[in-house]
């Protein structure tokens, strides 16, 4: 089945939006068509939090609530969700939900603009977890900026509902919702407006039809690139593939060998899973971006828009990661190395598409990842290293060094890999490799940093990895 209607849940039914503009944003939508103002504009590009919103999505028979942003998240996305937005909080007699209740108890407002974010970062907490810690807590809100509360109250306030009841509204009437949400017919949404396309296959083949017809077509999961064509550059996206509604490319599978990550699986549920694997991959990801961009972005669309800063690419470079690309009759497996061209281009083609992403697991080997940026929360790096290393007898056996941020491109320092290889773990060996780096990069000056602070950054980091090996410990400062 195919229709041209998006349909969601609202408070308690089912509305329809008919044909919608692809490139008209939830946010604008919110604030335009339902008249609803709680909801605010403020950076346009998934930074600051203003825009927060929660979307409830069928899993498992159950609704699980995903905060998100609306200023980069399009209209036809909202397909099948449930939509939260701060007045619904609200209950019919004008009682605050206990979210609301604690920030004004707390004195979590100041000028009040960034509240409603903020509201609905904690209704999403409140929502997912039984008991809100100080972690739980400050990556809740890490999306959410303030300029002059402070964050104080505002964390206070997340903390006095561990003292509550989590019987809320939504808990109340948590069974109406699936229902309604189950009465929505999963289809393939096509959608044509002003010479403006949009397609969300609801399967594999679908898209690959789609790709054939439509080869010209933007990919769309996230939107933390594509979606700003629109916000920040002001053109229209003429025809865009929605890849996140095919469940089927929604996975994590593990063997003996390697790890495989389906193409459209959230950074939020790839984070829980490897860092039992890699602890370093996680903590990375934490400060990727914020909850609401990791629960919508993936990692084929990181590799996808191929950014020099994107911080997965070094890590998943590092560990020898390949990459699984279809069309509608072929399918290949290449290794993630080699396939960045140049700044933003890669070896994919018209007509075909990440599948998944394997990533092999390791044996002896040690892995080390690290992010430096200006903040530690939800901000793009300066500079992303990530080392790979196979120690025997106190000699690199086997080593990957890649950086991001250092580059056109995210890359493999090759002339650096070559002086570790097969050398005793010395001082004098990471001097010489930490020198290397000026023939493997040629890093440039733009506003994140300078080009001798980049190098000189990331020797540092080269230093920093083999000092954690020698002595076993890990030497890590976050201010």
């Amino acid at each position: 089945m195919t229709s041209n209607t998006i349909k969601l849940i609202h408070k308690n039914e089912i509305i329809k939006i008919y044909n919608p503009d692809p490139n008209e944003t939830i946010l604008n939508y919110i604030r335009t068509k339902l008249k609803k103002t709680g909801t605010k504009e403020g950076c346009a590009e998934g930074g600051c939090g203003a825009c927060t919103i929660v979307l409830g999505e069928l899993k498992k028979g159950n609704i699980i609530y995903k905060a998100i942003n609306a200023c980069i998240a399009f209209v036809p996305t909202l397909a099948g969700k449930q939509l939260v937005l701060v007045e619904d909080l609200v209950s019919d007699d004008g009682s605050l939900h206990p979210v609301q209740k604690a920030m004004v108890n707390h004195h979590g407002s100041q000028c009040g603009f960034c509240t409603p974010g903020f509201v609905m970062s904690l209704f999403a907490m409140y929502k997912n977890h039984s008991f809100y810690e100080d972690d739980v807590i400050k990556d809740s809100i890490s999306g959410n900026l303030c300029r002059c509360t402070g964050y104080r109250p505002i964390i206070d306030a997340a903390k006095s509902l561990n003292k509550i009841s989590k019987f809320d509204f939504f808990k109340k009437n948590h069974q109406l919702f699936i229902s309604l949400l189950k009465k929505i017919k999963h289809e393939n949404i096509v959608i044509s407006n002003k010479n403006k396309k949009y397609f969300a296959p609801r399967n594999v083949n679908e898209l690959k039809k789609t790709l054939k017809q439509y080869p010209n077509s933007q990919l769309l999961s996230g939107g933390t690139d594509v979606s700003l064509v629109v916000t920040k550059e002001r053109k229209d996206l003429d025809s865009l593939i929605y890849m996140n509604s095919i469940d089927e490319l929604n996975y994590i599978k593990k063997n003996n060998n390697y790890i495989e990550v389906g193409a459209t699986t959230p950074l939020i549920d790839f984070e829980s899973f490897i860092k039992k694997y890699f602890p370093d991959f996680a903590q990375i990801l934490k400060r990727y971006g914020s909850i609401q961009i990791r629960n919508v972005c993936t990692i084929a669309g990181n590799i996808a828009t191929a950014s020099p800063i994107g911080d997965t690419l070094p890590l998943l470079l590092s560990l020898d990661s390949q990459i699984i690309i279809k069309d509608k009759d072929k399918t290949k497996i290449l290794p993630l190395n080699g396939f960045f061209i140049s700044y933003r281009k890669t070896k994919l083609k018209k007509g075909q598409f990440i599948h998944s992403i394997r990533i092999p697991l390791l044996g002896k080997n040690i892995f080390k990842a690290y992010k430096i940026s200006k903040r530690i929360d939800d901000d793009i790096s300066s500079v992303c290293a990530s080392f790979n290393v196979e120690l025997e007898n106190n000699k690199i056996k086997k080593i990957k060094v890649a950086y991001g941020g250092m580059a056109n491109i995210p890359k493999r320092a090759v002339n650096c890999e070559k002086i570790l290889l097969n050398s005793s773990l010395s001082d004098n060996t990471i001097n010489k490799a930490k020198k290397s780096l000026e023939k493997d990069f040629k890093p440039i000056t733009d506003a994140r940093a300078s080009k001798k602070y980049r190098m000189e950054i990331a020797k540092n980091l080269l230093e920093k990895c083999f000092q954690e090996i020698k002595q076993k410990k890990l030497i890590r400062i976050n201010i």
